[in-house]
């Protein structure tokens, strides 16, 4: 990748590591009107990203991953805590153009590849659209050629073709990657893709997940956003797991979905259909759903964790090193070997959900 691509943000020593970095990001909203209560929708998230890699951050449906999407996307302010992009502190950034410098760095590629095109644009005037905007020192003929080879980078071929047609002339594959392709003509350094595969059919995920995987390998930095902890398996270096708005467990790929030191991530790979990936726990009462409105102190986990200890309503767990690069925040599991034994066995000290 050119080395003018990372302007504005590279400094004369080159891009500090890791290329991104949040410091207790915290996201609040007020629900409820004037009188109402604060939603903790992320909590004091300390997350880095480096050049070229893949991580997936993995929860259930309100953990809060496409809130730290958005927040990293500058979609919305933090509350709190600071997002450091290639040395230097974005979250404080107000300005159009300087907004504009680093969402051409860093887009997002939407869960909804329909709602994310518009429908009366052809796939070619929304391509140019967007390089008028990020690159505007490409004239007419060279945007139209960056266009078509983004396109076809991304399998759309031939990528003339491709750009005459309107989106409802495509399948929700193709359409998926012409979001890729929208980013990477933008010669971006980190995709935030939020969900990219969770709409599509099966048999149309593994050509997004080999795409993405694609763009690794020509030095493209990924944040992947799922609820699938399988996919992750497939296509991330590290796997950041959230649970209510707390980042509970983080590490390499292997060692988190073999060695899982969280009672959450557990479950979670309980649920995946492949006897290698599974592991031994007793399944977690799944009526009661995440408390994020005022949620107080305490593990968030607590009302469906089989291991809850007196401790775990009273104190917030926060991450401790359980193996090299892995952490997770449990009280109970953390200071044991990740995986070992059959969780069932372990104590609850009586608090049942």
């Amino acid at each position: 990748m050119p080395d003018d691509a990372r302007a504005p943000f590279l400094s004369d020593d080159g891009i500090a590591e890791p290329l991104l970095r949040t410091a207790g990001l915290t996201r609040h909203f007020r629900v409820g009107g004037v009188f109402g209560k604060t939603l903790h929708a992320v909590d004091d998230v300390d997350l880095d990203i480096k050049e070229g890699e893949i991580v997936a951050l993995v929860g259930e449906s309100g953990s809060g991953k496409s809130t730290v999407a958005r927040l990293l996307a500058r979609m919305y302010r933090p509350t709190k805590g600071a997002i450091w992009f290639a040395g230097r502190d974005i979250s404080k950034i107000s300005s159009r153009k300087d907004l504009l410098a680093y969402r051409r760095h860093v887009p997002m590629v939407f869960q909804d590849p329909f709602s994310s095109l518009n429908p009366v644009h052809t796939i070619g005037y929304m391509m140019r659209r967007g390089l008028r905007l990020h690159r505007p020192e490409l004239n007419r003929t060279a945007r139209e050629a960056v266009a078509v080879e983004a396109l076809e980078t991304v399998g759309l071929v031939p990528g003339a073709a491709t750009m005459s047609k309107f989106p409802h002339e495509l399948s929700g594959g193709q359409r998926q990657r012409v979001g890729f392709a929208q980013a990477i003509s933008w010669r971006p350094l980190l995709i935030l893709a939020d969900e990219p595969v969770s709409m599509l059919d099966v048999s149309l995920r593994i050509g997004v997940l080999n795409l993405m995987i694609g763009l690794r390998e020509k030095g493209i930095s990924l944040l992947y956003i799922t609820h699938d902890i399988a996919s992750a398996r497939y296509v991330a270096d590290r796997v950041v797991v959230m649970y209510a708005g707390h980042v509970v467990e983080i590490g390499p790929t292997e060692d988190v979905l073999h060695q899982p030191a969280h009672p959450y991530t557990r479950v979670l790979l309980s649920a995946v259909p492949d006897p290698r990936a599974r592991t031994k726990i007793a399944a977690a009462d799944i009526g009661e759903p995440p408390r994020v409105v005022e949620p107080g102190e305490g593990c968030r986990f607590r009302w469906r964790c089989p291991l809850a200890v007196d401790r775990c309503w009273t104190v917030t767990p926060r991450l401790v090193v359980t193996s090299q690069g892995h952490e997770a925040a449990c009280h109970v599991t953390a200071g044991t070997t990740p995986g070992s034994g059959d969780l069932a066995a372990l104590p609850r000290d009586g608090h049942d959900t």
